[in-house]
């Protein structure tokens, strides 16, 4: 079976809409898929829809920023009921800090002279929502910065130009939004972070401590040696194991959708027990 249970539309800091990016699921022969943009479940409905015209099963999700240990991680909302009160509040929240954040990353950016740096960005957004990764592609496009790699080296994190740190909730009560919306919290791309394999596996346990169900063993970019390393950490934690690709579609990227290494341990996938 195809799965890919990490993809992003235009309502987050993709480039295709949520009919477009099922449309390409299905044409990548994914058996199984889901939309996880972050802080919003705006997609779902438009994603559900075409879903179910091409008879392909759907999970309704999203990408949460949360805290743990002062610094910001993701977690994935899976299976989610996308109705849920408290997880519609908490998504409203982080859209509003985001939105605050967006303002000022612009006028630092325009601080080290780069003109008009909100209307740039925006003109690469489909929905009005500002990500990181709309400043950072309008960098690339202002030939200011090479590609992703060169932007968050030179901007957008720490104390470079575009660094601005956001209180995001903490990780626990993002986990708690998941949980009411009837869904299960996953560890998004856990080798991602920069820290040490000591902090990432500790990391990964204080969630699952606080009601995480899985994490993410299988990226588009992990090799064999890292999904052997992930799957052994959710063994050994009691998490279950998800696969995602973390599309986003901008021609500098190199991921596709459902292009993915099969789970290690297929019994412990985080979709078998699941239901249509």
């Amino acid at each position: 079976m195809v799965i890919d249970l990490h993809n992003h539309s235009y309502y987050s800091d993709g480039i295709l809409s949520p009919t477009e990016v099922v449309r390409l699921a299905n044409k990548q022969n994914c058996d199984m898929f889901a939309l996880t943009d972050h802080d919003t479940i705006d997609g779902l409905d438009e994603a559900s829809f075409e879903a179910n015209k091409l008879n392909l099963k759907f999970v309704f999700g999203t990408e949460i920023s949360a805290i743990w240990n002062n610094m910001t991680i993701h977690i994935l909302g899976l299976n989610i009921n996308p109705n849920n009160k408290i997880l519609q509040i908490g998504l409203k929240k982080h859209q509003q800090l985001r939105e605050v954040r967006s303002e000022k990353i612009a006028r630092s950016l325009e601080g080290v002279g780069i003109i008009d740096a909100m209307k740039k960005t925006k003109d690469l957004t489909k929905t009005g929502i500002i990500t990181r990764t709309h400043f950072a592609q309008m960098l690339i496009q202002e030939g200011i910065c090479k590609n992703m790699r060169s932007v968050f080296r030179n901007f957008l994190t720490g104390n470079n130009p575009g660094g601005v740190s956001v209180k995001w909730a903490q990780f626990d009560e993002v986990i708690g939004w998941i949980r009411s919306a009837g869904g299960v919290a996953v560890l998004a791309h856990p080798l991602r972070y920069r820290i040490t394999h000591t902090q990432i596996k500790r990391m990964a346990s204080d969630l699952a401590i606080n009601g995480c169900t899985g994490i993410e063993v299988v990226t588009a970019m992990s090799s064999l040696d890292e999904i052997i390393l992930v799957s052994h950490w959710s063994s050994e934690l009691g998490l279950l194991e998800s696969s995602g690709s973390d599309y986003h579609g901008w021609p500098n990227q190199r991921v596709q959708i459902g292009c993915l290494q099969d789970l290690p341990n297929y019994e412990q996938a985080i979709w078998k027990n699941w239901t249509w």
